[in-house]
């Protein structure tokens, strides 16, 4: 593996790294987010200098002033891509350019600076290249990466801060369902909001999960696994959940309508969904979808299908969405066939069983 130009790159072995018997076991059945690989990779980056000191170093506590930005005022992205196992035992990624580029777009919004794409990428490869045993192969398993970065310059003032921090960590994931996906049911908050016009919702950043925390609370409450965030304006139209995009399917006029973006994530599974299903024949519309007509198209039988997708659990079916003003189904509350064939072909993508017709994957090992 190469640094691709890497500045300053330099290597800290970890002084007693797991023993491979224990590191098998942990990645056997792994607790998502809970299991750490015994390496990190860290960057700094220094108005004036910009970026330096790229590390590649054990996982460990990070040494942080108290009066760090981000810490005060919130400054910080993040990225969620895996690492998956192929069939012949190397390793890949899937779409990570689309994720070094939704990067640099979140640190525009966030008045960060950009990290140079190939670098995004070159610190992947970095930390792969020592900690690679982690990836795990069981079906649907994988090393999520976590690349992040956070305003780490020691002040307090409202202003853009002059010093950022860039890591990347993984951590082991088992297939997000055990035995097949299970359809969602989805509550919909009718008092809290995602994000409005020209706020961060198209930007990856933690205040946008932080302020889904207590309407996801209240979803759980209703019994429900996801929240529905609708429009800031109207309280209408469908925007996403707390952390996943969505799609509407109508079978009859081979159909498929996702909202557009502009205050919701653009998200690298959902941008691979629109591509499959256009090849697949379908016409593809990006538009604003409003709740009622969620409901009076699932109750009329227009709407086929739904499902949410994104990085953690790919494709998931939708199958009962319910509010203060009652509950539907979308299909009976099960998954549809369509759903269930662009899961399957993102997976395959995903661990290398299928041809690689877009220039998707990118091998590392």
């Amino acid at each position: 593996m190469t640094s691709e130009g890497l500045p300053d790159l330099r290597h800290e072995p970890h002084p007693n790294p797991t023993p491979a018997a224990e590191r098998d076991r942990l990645i056997a059945n792994p607790v998502f987010g809970t299991v750490f690989t015994d390496h990190m990779f860290q960057m700094t980056w220094t108005e004036g200098r910009g970026w330096h000191s790229a590390t590649v170093k054990p996982y460990g506590p990070l040494q942080l002033s108290p009066a760090a930005a981000v810490l005060h005022y919130a400054q910080e992205i993040f990225e969620g891509l895996k690492a998956y196992r192929y069939p012949d035992g190397g390793i890949g990624l899937f779409r990570a350019e689309a994720n070094a580029r939704r990067l640099n777009l979140s640190a525009d919004r966030m008045a960060m600076p950009h990290l140079p794409e190939e670098w995004f990428l070159a610190s992947i490869r970095e930390l792969l290249a020592v900690d690679g045993d982690w990836v795990p192969s069981q079906e649907e398993s994988s090393l999520y990466l976590r690349p992040y970065m956070f305003a780490s310059e020691a002040f307090l003032g409202v202003r853009p801060a002059k010093e950022f921090t860039y890591l990347v960590i993984a951590s082991p994931a088992a297939a997000y369902f055990k035995n097949g996906p299970k359809p969602l049911n989805l509550w919909v908050s009718e008092e809290y909001n995602r994000a409005g016009p020209g706020g961060t919702g198209a930007a990856k950043c933690g205040g946008n999960y932080a302020a889904s925390l207590l309407p996801q609370s209240e979803a759980i409450e209703h019994g429900c696994d996801q929240v529905v965030f609708l429009d800031a304006v109207e309280y209408k139209y469908v925007d996403e959940l707390g952390g996943m995009n969505l799609f509407f399917v109508n079978e009859n006029d081979r159909v498929v309508h996702t909202p557009k973006l502009g205050t919701i994530l653009p998200g690298i599974t959902r941008d691979a969904i629109l591509t499959l299903a256009a090849e697949a024949g379908w016409e593809v519309r990006e538009t604003r979808y409003s709740i009622d007509r969620w409901r009076d198209e699932a109750d009329s039988g227009v709407l086929s299908e739904a499902f949410a997708c994104g990085t953690a659990a790919v494709i998931t079916p939708v199958g009962t969405v319910k509010s203060r003003n009652g509950e539907f189904k979308i299909n009976g509350g099960e998954a549809g066939k369509f759903t269930m064939q662009l899961r399957q072909a993102i997976l395959d993508l995903q661990h290398g069983r299928a041809e690689d017709t877009h220039g998707w994957t990118t091998r590392v090992a």
